[in-house]
């Protein structure tokens, strides 16, 4: 069967949004998923599951999310070989190396103008870096992520679509977490 990563949108951060990885497994096992296991408390869920979508595997999570545990949260999945491509597509090697932890993929929802992407270039206002490949947006800070004004608020509206992100660690580890 194939194996897939699914990533919940900012859960677990502050107050809000809050799910026990135990009852992410339960939620992913109860849609029939199997070897559900996360990495990770920021909602990363490894499985594998019989060829579905991955655009199919996000409305299930979710709706099952909403009405299990009223996480209402966009869910972004990809298969192990798109996870892996994402990767090997990554525009940033030298940083990927030297500073992983500013470095960031964003896999979206959808597919993503090249038009959006040089409206988010034209909004940055530091020294952040972007770079489109398919429905995969790297964001290099240099800087630090925190203090940025380069905002996943921003991002996602300037885009007009809706993703969530990772640094490039835990892209990595999730890599990883692939392999038997």
């Amino acid at each position: 069967m194939p194996a897939f990563v699914a990533l919940l949108r900012a859960v677990n951060l502050g107050p809000h949004n809050q799910i026990a990885m135990a009852d992410l497994r339960r939620v992913a096992e109860g849609c029939g998923l199997t070897r559900a296991r996360t990495l990770l408390q920021s909602g990363n869920l490894l499985f594998d599951a019989k060829a579905k979508s991955s655009a199919g595997l996000e409305k299930v999570l979710e709706a099952t999310l909403a009405k299990d545990l009223q996480l209402k949260t966009p869910v972004v999945v990809r298969s192990a070989r798109e996870w892996h491509e994402a990767i090997d597509a990554n525009p940033f090697p030298k940083e990927a190396k030297t500073d992983p932890s500013h470095l960031v993929l964003m896999p979206a929802k959808a597919e993503i103008a090249a038009a959006a992407v040089a409206a988010l270039t034209a909004a940055i206002v530091g020294r952040e870096r972007v770079k489109l490949a398919g429905q995969h947006v790297y964001l290099f800070y240099p800087d630090g992520i925190g203090r940025s004004k380069l905002t996943s608020s921003l991002i996602e509206k300037k885009l007009g679509v809706v993703g969530t992100a990772r640094n490039w660690n835990t892209v990595q580890k999730i890599a990883a977490a692939f392999e038997p």
